[in-house]
């Protein structure tokens, strides 16, 4: 079956509700329309020349990320890194789709949406205001647990290694933040009386602040914490149009 390029980001517009995140300082939507029909869509959480080969070799016709190509004001230019990645789309007609703040922040497809599910969230709220609006969620657990045992529920679930801050005692209440929750979520999580956030990664600068309030954190890696979201928009996709939709896993390690 074959869906129009133009139905299908309409549909994708509406269902992520893109106009709250007017002030994303990624492009959302379509930043590359190549092909009027849609038959193949690949679904991946960033854009590289490695993705659009691999969605050449699959005959893809449409590729969805969460990190896209189009960020503020650029590209500038169409030269380098970025003439190779639209030869590959321009040459093959692959249209191309990228969404970011309105994929952690939805309140059922979202990264941090589907998170809270793998740890049953009970009692969820919006939490984290980034860009004006809240892209977390926070909440609580049926019963207290170590941060090693949720740690080991997103590991299973994730396929990832977490890395845990301060294990020394259960928590009830947990703020997710997928990505990087940085300082920011550090801080906010301390000041809502959290006892756990999660978070895909954390810098340098959140070392002495996570030590010193108690905090404990765990981090899956900004890639696997980035990974829920996209898989559930490609169910969605999969179940309106029955589109021929796959996966590709490009994990970065980080």
């Amino acid at each position: 079956m074959a869906v129009s390029v133009t139905e299908l980001t309409e549909y994708l517009n509406d269902l992520l509700d893109l106009k709250i995140f007017a002030g994303d300082h990624s492009n959302n939507g379509l930043q590359v329309e190549a092909c009027a029909k849609v038959k193949k869509a690949v679904f991946s959480v960033d854009a590289s020349l490695e993705l659009f080969e691999k969605a050449a070799d699959q005959k893809a016709d449409f590729v969805f990320v969460h990190h896209g190509i189009s960020w503020g004001s650029d590209p500038k230019r169409f030269d380098g890194l970025v003439g190779k990645r639209l030869s590959v789309l321009f040459r093959n007609q692959i249209s191309f789709y990228a969404v970011h703040l309105p994929l952690d922040a939805h309140p059922k497809l979202g990264h941090n949406a589907r998170l809270a599910d793998m740890i049953e969230l009970k009692k969820r709220k919006k939490f984290f205001v980034y860009d004006g609006n809240p892209i977390g969620v926070s909440g609580t657990l049926s019963s207290p647990q170590s941060a090693t045992v949720l740690a080991g529920i997103f590991e299973k679930e994730l396929d990832c290694k977490a890395v845990i801050f301060n294990d020394a005692k259960k928590v009830s209440s947990v703020g997710i933040i997928s990505g990087c929750g940085g300082l920011d979520g550090v801080l906010a999580a301390y000041a809502e009386k959290l006892d756990c956030l999660v978070t895909g990664e954390i810098g340098h600068s959140c070392y002495h602040h996570i030590k010193e309030t108690g905090l404990p954190v765990i981090t899956l890696g900004h890639y696997c914490s980035e990974k829920p979201g996209v898989l559930a928009v490609m169910e969605k996709i999969e179940d309106k149009f029955d589109l021929d939709c796959e996966f590709i896993d490009i994990p970065t390690g980080m």
